[in-house]
């Protein structure tokens, strides 16, 4: 094992105790592959499954599985809205999901989870509906501390998202935040998860990877 992998798994381990304390189950993969087994692993076959836009999600696999394998899991697609009634309706399927899947923009060394959203439909689930919510993150999203997650949200994971989504917002123009407030603004709800006060519904996989923004 690598120094750097070494370095993740002990902080993963710090990160999953601190994370039981507030409610909230932690796992540790070493790589993608691991990461899309334990994700499977915590979904029941013949479940209904959502999911919040996530590079993350994607890299490991996790979403074009659950979407080629309709034997095993009913996938909410909220791209296949063609009116906004019928975005409105899917979303609140998502809500009646019987799981959620997503990244976290940060988590911090204390077992915080930090997330900005655009629409809110994301943060909004994390919160409250789907029975249970799995978030995968790369170790490259453990912070310090809340300050430390805000500003690393702003300065890392905002812009290239912005730029990835073909957003006109000052990060997409420039790398860099402009604390803007235009209708294109993916910062317009700030999220921090304190605890779960429901046991085993929030379960968060940490991966000894850089993954997502």
């Amino acid at each position: 094992m690598s120094a750097v992998k070494n370095a993740y798994q002990l902080q993963a381990q710090t990160v999953i105790k601190n994370m039981k304390k507030r409610g909230i189950n932690g796992y540790y993969a070493a790589d993608k592959e691991e990461a899309l087994k334990t994700a499977l692993s915590l979904m029941e076959k013949g479940s209904s499954v959502a999911a919040g836009g996530s590079a993350t999600l994607t890299e490991i696999g996790l979403l074009d599985y659950v979407k080629t394998h309709p034997d095993e899991y009913t996938f909410i697609d909220r791209k296949a809205a063609k009116t906004p009634l019928e975005a409105r309706e899917i979303h609140a399927k998502t809500m009646m999901a019987d799981y959620f899947l997503m990244s976290s923009n940060a988590i911090t060394k204390e077992g915080e989870l930090v997330n900005i959203d655009g629409n809110g439909n994301r943060v909004g689930a994390l919160c409250f509906g789907p029975d249970k919510v799995i978030i995968v993150a790369g170790m490259n999203k453990i912070t310090s501390d809340l300050h430390a997650a805000y500003k690393r949200i702003r300065t890392q994971a905002c812009p290239p998202n912005c730029m990835r989504l073909n957003l006109k917002t000052p990060c997409a123009a420039t790398g860099f935040c402009g604390d803007c407030l235009g209708s294109q603004s993916i910062c317009s709800q700030f999220l921090t998860i304190r605890q779960s006060r429901y046991e085993d519904r929030i379960h968060v996989i940490l991966v000894g990877e850089n993954l997502g923004f």
